[in-house]
């Protein structure tokens, strides 16, 4: 089990678009997805798949357990999906030492682009970098739980 602060962002510039050193396209859909928890299946450049399953309620902090699974089980699983299935380009980007995900949302939710950071810390807010827009954490129609239940929230369309 990973504990997780976690931090989420409307992103406001184009500047981070320099600093990708790497991204990854990105298809999920979620089996169950409450307040308090989510059991997701995650597909990843079309070759590897991950079950993850997301607890508690605590807006920057949750337990999460995360499973390698079969690809051809992953596809099978994707018939029992709640919602709609999101496509997203996850970018990685650097700052400070620090890693955040950049995901550019395609399909339905074309135009969302939202920066996630993920640290074992709180991060204080002057370390983080001006290209981040509003901060969203704890907004749950930004949780991509919701994004898949409900579609783009209509502050960020």
């Amino acid at each position: 089990m990973v504990k997780e602060i976690e931090r989420k962002f409307l992103v406001s510039g184009n500047e981070w678009r320099d600093l990708v050193e790497g991204d990854i396209r990105i298809r999920q859909f979620y089996l169950a997805a409450t307040p308090d928890r989510s059991v997701r299946v995650r597909v990843s450049n079309g070759a590897s798949a991950k079950l993850t399953l997301k607890f508690g309620s605590k807006v920057r902090e949750r337990d999460e357990f995360e499973y390698p699974i079969p690809l051809a089980e992953a596809e099978e699983m994707q018939a029992f999906a709640i919602g709609h299935v999101i496509e997203k380009t996850r970018h990685h980007v650097r700052h400070r030492g620090h890693l955040y995900e950049v995901d550019v949302f395609g399909g339905m939710l074309a135009g969302l682009v939202v920066a996630e950071l993920e640290t074992p810390e709180d991060v204080p807010d002057e370390l983080l970098p001006d290209w981040l827009g509003r901060e969203v954490t704890g907004e749950q129609r930004f949780y991509n739980a919701s994004l898949a239940l409900g579609g783009i929230p209509e502050i960020a369309a």
